[in-house]
C-alpha cells in the first residue's frame, strides 16, 4: 500500500517553540561599560554613551544608558536609549536564527540586554502614556519569557 504524501512528512515533537539564545557581547565592549559604570555618578552616563557609539549592537550598552537617562529624569533620552536597545536586538536575534517567535529567556545571560531594553522602553511607554505601546511591549516580554518578569530583575 502506498501511504499519502501528507503522512510522510515528518511530524516536530519539540517541546513548544524554539528558542534563541544571543551570543556573548564583545568583551572589550562589556569592559567598557564595567569601567563607565566605575565612574562618578556626573561622568557615568557620557562615558556609557561613547561605549555605545563605538559599539553599537551592544544590547547591554543600549539598556544601561536607558538606565542613567531614567534617573537623570530625561525621559525622552531613557526612552530613545531603550528602542535604540530594543531594534538592534531584534536585528542580533534574527542574526542568530530567531524567526519572530520563539523564546528569549531571561535565565540566558547573553539575552538580558535585549530583554533590559524591551522592558525599559516598556516601562518608559507607559511612563509618557503611551498605551499601546505599553501593551504591546508588555504581550511581547511574556511571549519572549513566560516567566517575565524574573525574580532577579
Amino acid at each position: 500500500m502506498v501511504r499519502p504524501m501528507s503522512d510522510m512528512n515528518p511530524v516536530n515533537l519539540t517541546a513548544g517553540p524554539p528558542e534563541t539564545v544571543l551570543p556573548p557581547e564583545p568583551a572589550e565592549a562589556t569592559a567598557a561599560l564595567d569601567a563607565a559604570l566605575a565612574l562618578p555618578e556626573a561622568d557615568q552616563r557620557a562615558a556609557i554613551g561613547e561605549t555605545v557609539c563605538s559599539n553599537p549592537t551592544f544590547l547591554a550598552g543600549w539598556a544601561a544608558l536607558g538606565d542613567k537617562a531614567r534617573a537623570d529624569g530625561d525621559r525622552a533620552g531613557a526612552y530613545s536609549a531603550y528602542r535604540v536597545g530594543y531594534h538592534r536586538g531584534l536585528d542580533r536575534l534574527r542574526q542568530n536564527g530567531w524567526r519572530g517567535s520563539g523564546y528569549v529567556r531571561w535565565q540566558h545571560e547573553t539575552n538580558r540586554g535585549f530583554l533590559r531594553a524591551l522592558s525599559g522602553l516598556q516601562q518608559m511607554a507607559a511612563e509618557i502614556g503611551e498605551t499601546d505601546e505599553d501593551e504591546r511591549c508588555m504581550h511581547f516580554l511574556h511571549q519572549l519569557d513566560p516567566a517575565w518578569p524574573p525574580a532577579d530583575r
